[in-house]
């Protein structure tokens, strides 16, 4: 069985769920959002709690789409409840990152500044040298943080570029400069 498939998701105050055979919709205060399932993955709805099933719990495949649409369906209901969000810090002189309207705008050190379009259920929210991508489908947010640390990723010497909030880079050392008279 799988650990995770067979835990209910408990349906919070204010979370409207909608299933039909071939997609989940759940409408909250934070959006809408709506999700195509498996045929072999079904959704059983209680007054507070989904129950996500297969027919066959010991096939290998249908027990990976089960733990899979549960994750997915509870990122659903936790999305348009409390949303997500994903930080960025953007490290190096010069580099600088604003929002125009629905454009997040970088200066990176390239020659023209780069201009990303917000998607529109996305919030972006820059403070000095954070970025702050909020909203309800975390898959959009998880990928649009990426677009915007593709544009100049962090570098081993100096930490330059944007990196994620809890992300760590891996220092190197550089050139080191032989002293005087000790590499014989």
């Amino acid at each position: 069985m799988s650990r995770i498939g067979k835990k209910p998701i408990t349906i919070l105050a204010g979370v409207a769920v909608d299933i039909t055979d071939k997609f989940i919709k759940v409408k909250g205060p934070k959006g809408e959002l709506s999700l195509d399932l498996h045929p072999l993955v079904k959704i059983e709805k209680t007054d507070t709690e989904l129950l996500v099933t297969v027919p066959n719990q010991n096939n290998k495949l249908q027990k990976a789409l089960w733990g899979l649409f549960r994750s997915l369906v509870n990122n659903l209901i936790v999305g348009v409840t409390t949303g997500f969000s994903k930080i960025l810090e953007v490290n190096g002189i010069g580099y600088k990152a604003a929002v125009n309207g629905q454009k997040l705008v970088l200066n990176l050190g390239y020659s023209h500044p780069i201009e990303l379009e917000i998607p529109k259920t996305l919030e972006v929210k820059v403070d000095k040298n954070q970025i702050t991508i909020t909203g309800p489908d975390k898959q959009l947010v998880g990928q649009f943080a990426a677009v915007v640390r593709q544009q100049r990723k962090p570098e081993p010497y100096k930490g330059k570029g944007i990196k994620y909030q809890d992300e760590v880079i891996r220092r190197k050392a550089g050139k080191v400069v032989k002293a005087v008279g000790g590499g014989k």
